[in-house]
């Protein structure tokens, strides 16, 4: 388990494979959604529910993610 602090100053626990995630995005970085594997997507979409990443569309209409954390 790893602790990271949000935007707004609160702390989150998340798990080993979700800080794996986190890793691969630099910081104040994005990375593409095909950059993922199946199993990182869906952990990916899991951080976007913990509001600990950013989905978006880019211009090409292409997913993104990107970090909302400290």
């Amino acid at each position: 388990m790893k602790i990271v602090e949000l935007l707004n100053s609160l702390q989150l626990p998340i798990t080993n494979e979700e800080a794996d995630v986190l890793g691969k995005i630099s910081e104040g970085g994005k990375i593409l959604k095909s950059e993922l594997d199946p199993r990182e997507q869906l952990i990916a979409n899991n951080l976007v529910s913990k509001d600990v990443l950013l989905r978006k569309k880019n211009d090409e209409g292409k997913i993104t993610y990107a970090r909302k954390i400290r």
